[in-house]
């Protein structure tokens, strides 16, 4: 079974995890980059640089701007973009 059979939200939270533990905050940071709230909120003045707060924050709130009702017809990127990362990182 490779990890783009997995179900999106076991995928999401495997890469997450690993994320997590790896302190990866560029990993987020990439996820965000490809929504349409990164773009939103560049456009209001803001930037992730200037959102404070724990990685733990950071993942929760990933958590829910990527779970599978969140995400649309973007849940083919964010698959391919979880599954590389496992892969990559020893997932």
């Amino acid at each position: 079974m490779s990890y783009e059979d997995l179900p999106y939200d076991e995928l999401r939270d495997k890469a997450f995890a690993l994320a997590e533990k790896r302190h990866d905050v560029g990993f987020f940071y990439d996820l965000y980059r490809h929504t349409p709230a990164m773009t939103a909120m560049s456009s209001e003045g803001g930037s992730l640089g200037e959102t404070s707060g724990s990685l733990i924050e950071l993942v929760e709130g990933a958590r829910e701007a990527f779970g599978s009702e969140s995400v649309g017809d973007l849940e083919p990127l964010f698959v391919a973009r979880f599954a590389t990362y496992l892969r990559e990182h020893g997932g």
